[in-house]
């Protein structure tokens, strides 16, 4: 649900966004695809809701939640096609995604933490003869 959310104000968000660099890659076109990625994760995890799964969905809400509380505070210069997206204010889509980000890096996080690792490819069917 949280990337879903996060999905939503990135799309919501990048038409006002690509203004900056129209003929560019431009910051709309990186929410577009932030938000095509958090909607294919969201998708698979509930899916499958494998580690995997699981592990995308972190990286994917933490590197969201970093970039977006970095372009925040530090003025990052154009990298290579990347544009400048130093914006340095909260408002509250901006502030709705940041939260959702974090809360879908810790959810992720923590279901990762509580599924068990499975060693090998044999699991137990409780038909083996007991030990002596």
């Amino acid at each position: 649900m949280s990337l879903a959310v996060d999905a939503v104000v990135h799309l919501r968000l990048a038409g006002g966004y690509q203004q900056s660099a129209p003929s560019g890659i431009g910051a709309g076109n990186l929410f577009r695809i932030e938000a095509g990625v958090a909607l294919v994760v969201a998708a698979w995890v509930l899916w499958r809701g494998s580690r995997s799964a699981l592990l995308a969905a972190f990286a994917v809400g933490f590197s969201a939640a970093v970039a977006v509380v970095l372009y925040r505070y530090v003025n990052v210069p154009a990298l290579g096609p990347l544009p400048a997206m130093y914006e340095p204010v909260w408002f509250f889509e901006k502030a709705l995604s940041a939260v959702f980000e974090g809360v879908a890096a810790a959810a992720a996080l923590t279901a990762v933490a509580l599924i068990p690792r499975q060693r090998g490819s044999h699991v137990p069917t409780g038909d083996a003869p007991a030990a002596n």
